[in-house]
């Protein structure tokens, strides 16, 4: 494929897109009851899951993946359960991208979700329960429509976040051609190798693709006044 008449490789595009797709779709499930938990309860020990969602926002990229490649490894705790119970490697292996996507991912995908639930009003609630609605109706019918905004925030951020990711990916998937090869690793692959042209393309392509995010995000946030 040439984009301006540079060769550029379409594997590490498509596997990233997949990777953000499939990492987007897992955060949205796991996300929301963890979202609806942390933003409801009233136990101690919230500040601690709370803390621990967060982690990735301060933590070096490596450092979490490194911790993620001794537990996932063949003579880690989870990595040799699973391969023990006829799973295949999850080291170096798509699989193995989308976990370390998964936790590096989290808490952009969890804190909108929070801060949505958070700040849900309480009357349509009420007003659901006394029609005898029950939690899961409730849910569907009220928090969901309502939390809106706080769905389109964390899928976008999840997605975008995922796509750019480098430390993980590299310590966890390292760097296989066709499938481990993400874009952020091959624009370090080009440039290491002083393929600025091909940099180039991939680079402008994630900084045009970053600066949409960001104006979907920061756009559906500003409401039109109603003039008096």
């Amino acid at each position: 494929m040439e984009v301006f008449g540079i060769p550029v490789d379409p594997a590490p595009v498509s596997i990233t897109l997949q990777l953000a797709l499939v990492t987007t779709l897992i955060l949205l499930v796991a996300g929301t009851p963890l979202a609806w938990w942390l933003a409801r309860t009233r136990r101690r020990w919230r500040g601690v899951v709370e803390a621990v969602v967060a982690l990735p926002l301060v933590l070096p990229p490596t450092v979490l993946g490194f911790y993620l490649l001794v537990a996932l490894g063949p003579n880690g705790p989870v990595g040799a359960l699973w391969e023990g119970l006829g799973g295949e490697r999850l080291t170096f292996t798509f699989t193995g991208l989308v976990i370390g996507s998964v936790f590096y991912s989290l808490p952009f995908a969890v804190q909108p979700l929070m801060h949505a639930f958070e700040q849900l009003p309480r009357r349509p609630l009420e007003a659901a329960t006394t029609l005898g609605a029950g939690p899961w109706d409730r849910f569907v019918s009220v928090v969901l429509p309502l939390s809106r905004r706080g769905y389109l925030v964390a899928t976008t951020l999840a997605f975008a976040h995922t796509v750019g990711e480098f430390g993980v990916v590299l310590m966890i998937g390292g760097n296989i051609p066709g499938e481990t090869r993400v874009l952020s690793i091959a624009i370090y692959d080009h440039v290491e190798v002083l393929e600025y042209g091909r940099a180039h393309v991939l680079s402008a392509g994630l900084l045009g693709f970053s600066f949409l995010v960001l104006l979907l995000v920061y756009g559906r946030g500003r409401r039109p006044e109603v003039a008096p």
